[in-house]
């Protein structure tokens, strides 16, 4: 599996989901003028992510479960 580069494109979308929604946490957390200007923003960019990432992982499952 890990000489797969589908397995690395989903893998890699996953961590841009895990660092999207650990920016939003931090400027949620720190509160301010940021976050009241960027957190819907970050909240879409977020659940933009989630969707390539989602669509990733069934794309991943559905051609590596062909096969068996």
């Amino acid at each position: 599996m890990a000489d797969d580069p589908l397995f690395w494109l989903m893998s890699l979308s996953v961590l841009i989901v895990l660092g999207i929604l650990m920016w939003g946490m931090g400027s949620f957390g720190k509160g301010g003028e940021y976050n009241r200007k960027h957190a819907n923003k970050i909240m879409r960019w977020r659940i933009g992510a989630q969707l390539v990432a989602v669509v990733m992982i069934l794309i991943f499952v559905y051609l590596r479960g062909e096969g068996s």
